[in-house]
């Protein structure tokens, strides 16, 4: 097959991914995807979704003779793609095995090539290029939302088939893509990273939303989420706070970000420290207090403040001893962005996985590697072999006088029994957290469904911290 360089040229668009410019491309030559990609030796075989179907957020490496043909078929110049398309410049050993001067390709997934990967707004496109046709682009959570067509852009790693949700209706959400430009200018002035910030932020509010069916008070998130799915979310309740999560809670994850910068705030968690005379953090601390109000919800303060071992507390532990100047060398534990493993929020695409199996396998024991992140099995892991090697050093110590021997059991049994009870309810979380219904994991522990709702809440545990 042949082709003119420059016959139809096809700009790309801004972090448009190449695979999608060269869908684009074979819509302009008139032909069928597969048929254009054939100009090029494929290196192995696009990626699909786990049961069939291919990965809208595919992406394509070229070597230098690829690009070069893409570049003659486009009609651009290559400096042009190289601006636009974040995978341009990278290759792959695949790609450096073929035939000298052979167009060469090799598909990746692109998450793992230059980050979030995200449909984009069709009628965006459309002005830009004069037709109605999908496009996909590397998007972080913080441009989500396009202003101008209202619309919310879903990741392209899900196996799910919407592109954007409709924003018409709740212009709060709009409102808060704007208001995002100045946070993130605030967090460069305060020399922070904006991403970091916002992936503090988002963790934070994440775990809020996932706490949030327990909150009687709670009427914003509803209310948007029945609106985004077209009045009522009905009985695809469950799917619909997977999809809609990241567009309905975006406006709090702006103003969160915004108070934790705020120095009037820090100084609010310094104050609730004790200064000067340390003591715990209050329930009615201040900072939540006031944080609560910021995001129009007064009685989230005392919630927000009893969450221990949530990303919040964690960021306010690091601006205390920021303050005390107890922190010791420079790290995590006194860098106030730094957000652990645990508390990274889970994506679409992993939610919508864990529930398409737990429906197909409802509290099924073979999920467990697909629905526990890997930083909580270390942990349930790492608690059951120190309660082991705990028990095992027990064995020595049944000499000496009755009182030391007693003593010293009876304090290692305690200890031992406290990481057994941190492990369970691990695992209690775990498998929540994981889909099994709260009511089948409180008859397991032989404990009723209310106490064991109660025991994991008051350790901030029902989120997986």
């Amino acid at each position: 097959m042949t082709h003119h360089p420059g016959l139809l040229r096809t700009a790309p668009l801004p972090r448009e991914t190449t695979s999608s410019l060269i869908c684009r491309l074979a819509g302009r030559y008139g032909m069928e995807a597969k048929v254009l990609r054939s100009c090029w030796q494929w290196r192995n075989y696009p990626p699909g979704h786990e049961g069939g179907g291919a990965r809208a957020d595919a992406e394509v490496l070229l070597n230098t003779p690829g690009r070069q043909l893409l570049a003659g078929l486009c009609g651009v110049e290559e400096d042009v793609l190289a601006r636009a398309l974040s995978s341009w410049r990278q290759e792959d050993a695949k790609l450096s095995s073929g035939k000298d001067g052979v167009p060469t390709a090799a598909w990746r997934t692109g998450g793992a090539v230059a980050g979030p990967v995200a449909f984009g707004c069709r009628l965006c496109a459309a002005r830009r290029t004069g037709t109605i046709l999908r496009v996909v682009r590397y998007v972080p959570r913080w441009e989500r939302a396009c202003v101008r067509h209202g619309r919310w852009l879903l990741d392209a790693d899900a196996n799910q088939p919407l592109e954007h949700l409709d924003l018409r209706g709740l212009p709060e959400v709009v409102a808060a893509q704007r208001r995002w430009a100045s946070v993130a200018r605030r967090a460069v002035r305060a020399g922070a990273e904006p991403e970091r910030v916002f992936a503090l932020a988002h963790g934070v509010v994440a775990r809020w939303w996932e706490q949030a069916l327990q909150w009687e008070r709670e009427t914003i998130w509803p209310r948007r989420l029945h609106q985004v799915a077209g009045g009522d979310a009905g009985g695809d309740l469950e799917r619909w706070r997977i999809v809609g999560r990241d567009a309905l809670v975006f406006p709090e994850v702006v103003a969160v970000a915004d108070a934790l910068l705020d120095p009037a705030m820090a100084q609010l968690v310094w104050v609730d420290s004790g200064a000067g005379r340390p003591r715990a953090l209050p329930a009615d601390g201040r900072f939540c207090r006031r944080l609560g109000e910021r995001l129009g919800r007064g009685w989230l303060g005392p919630l927000a403040a009893t969450d221990h071992g949530g990303p919040l507390i964690a960021w306010m532990g690091s601006v205390i001893r920021l303050r005390r100047g107890a922190g010791g060398p420079p790290g995590y534990d006194n860098d106030p962005w730094w957000l652990r493993q645990e508390h990274h929020s889970s994506t679409m695409a992993g939610q919508l996985r864990v529930l398409s199996k737990e429906k197909k396998a409802p509290g099924s024991g073979t999920m467990w590697r697909t629905a526990v992140p890997a930083e909580q099995r270390r942990l349930i892991t790492s608690t059951i072999d120190s309660t082991e090697e705990q028990l095992l050093q027990l064995r020595g110590v049944q000499t000496g006088p009755t009182a030391d021997v007693a003593r010293r059991l009876l304090r290692g049994l305690g200890h031992s029994a406290g990481l057994i009870e941190n492990a369970w309810k691990r695992t209690a979380v775990a498998a929540v957290n994981g889909g099994v219904p709260l009511e089948e994991v409180a008859g397991w522990v032989d404990m009723p469904v209310e106490v064991l709702r109660k025991m994991l809440s008051a350790g901030g545990q029902e989120s997986g911290g």
